[in-house]
């Protein structure tokens, strides 16, 4: 059985992601001033986090900033959402087994007794197969009280649009949630095209989530060729050329790229998603398209929360003519000048998973031994297997 509430009407409409407290991003995550950040986004309401053990440490970091935070916040105050199937780079477990295992142990990080949203992480890297039998066995921890909503994550947008079609055809039941990234920025708009949002409907899907509006980096003045993404980011050299234009033509028009970009993708999807969106206040106000953002700093918190406040006036119809005109401002060097500079590369998207990937995982459904395991009854405890 499904959640009795809607999705849209619980989930806020800004979500802070920690993938950022990842050593992809930061040299030393445990040394980012992650509990600030966390205290800080409450304080501004944004009280909803997204995270993933395949984010390194971010999912401990994310549970000791929520336990230390004094006075504590509330359970049902905040938020959380993680992600189970991907390991590393190169590895995926999509086992009923694993999903269990990877789902008890996100709760005893993060120091809850229920998950708010689970999705299925990367799914283009496995089967369509794959893909259902650990949606299913995520229903089944939703049924025993474990996780309340259950979706899936990814890259390609039409294997997700693909996905979702097939879990409703398969189950009768539609997903409550996707989470796209990369694909709703101002390099790359193909999230909002009529045809997947029609077959996003179509399959019935509750919300559907914009993540990673700087393109994880793409989007910012340093580039990735001069950031800690330089190793791993899968954008084409030929596009990061491309995107370092950008951030001159910010700078001549008194701008930086980074604002341009968050202010462009974080009004722009809260219109073209409102159909998939949660309501401005939770429980309350027009449905408008939900974005997860990512900061290593207070102040880029900080700023993108201003941000925030000024595009998300007008898209629910608040008069301010100050933010009318800054919009209007970043359409014109958006449409005008930066899109006919990237040219070709406009809604490039790169390669992720497909038939050419190997699953580094030979035998699925392997779970550690571990603590985890014995307090949540996966394996036999060491006191049983002792009477044996």
């Amino acid at each position: 059985m499904g959640a009795s509430t809607p999705l849209s009407q619980v989930l806020p409409p800004l979500i802070l992601g920690t993938a950022t407290f990842n050593h992809q991003y930061h040299p030393d995550p445990s040394r980012m001033p992650y509990v600030d950040i966390v205290r800080r986004a409450l304080e501004h309401g944004i009280n909803a986090f997204d995270t993933s053990p395949y984010y390194g440490p971010s999912e401990i970091l994310l549970g000791q900033a929520l336990r230390l935070l004094t006075p504590p916040p509330p359970r049902e105050g905040y938020f959380l959402i993680t992600k189970a199937g991907r390991i590393k780079s190169d590895e995926f477990d999509y086992s009923p087994a694993w999903v269990r295992y990877s789902v008890c142990r996100s709760l005893e990080r993060l120091g809850t007794r229920y998950l708010d949203l689970v999705y299925m992480h990367d799914v283009e890297f496995v089967s369509a197969a794959e893909v259902l039998q650990a949606v299913k066995e995520l229903r089944r921890l939703r049924d025993q009280g474990l996780i309340r909503y259950v979706g899936i994550s990814g890259y390609p947008v039409d294997t997700l649009a693909s996905l979702a079609e097939m879990i409703l055809r398969e189950t009768g039941e539609p997903l409550d949630a996707i989470l796209s990234y990369g694909n709703f920025c101002l390099q790359n708009t193909q999230l909002g095209r009529p045809d997947f949002l029609q077959r996003f409907q179509a399959a019935r899907v509750e919300c559907l989530l914009n993540a990673s509006i700087l393109n994880m980096g793409l989007l910012t003045t340093r580039g990735v060729d001069n950031g800690p993404m330089v190793s791993w980011h899968p954008s084409p050299p030929e596009l990061r050329k491309v995107c370092a234009k950008l951030s001159q033509i910010a700078q001549d028009n008194g701008e930086h790229l980074e604002g341009v970009a968050i202010r462009w993708a974080l009004e722009n999807w809260a219109r073209a998603g409102k159909d998939f969106g949660t309501t401005a206040y939770v429980g309350a106000g027009p449905r408008i398209g939900a974005s997860v953002m990512g900061v290593t700093a207070i102040t880029e918190l900080d700023e993108t929360w201003d941000l925030w406040r000024s595009v998300i006036g007008p898209v629910i119809g608040t008069k301010d003519e100050a933010a009318t005109q800054k919009s209007n401002k970043i359409k014109r060097l958006v449409e005008d000048k930066m899109w006919p500079t990237l040219g070709s590369w406009k809604d490039h998207a790169w390669e992720s998973g497909g038939e050419t990937f190997v699953n580094a995982r030979v035998t699925p459904g392997q779970i550690p031994n571990d603590e985890v395991a014995e307090r949540w009854g996966l394996v036999p405890s060491a006191a049983v297997v002792a009477k044996l």
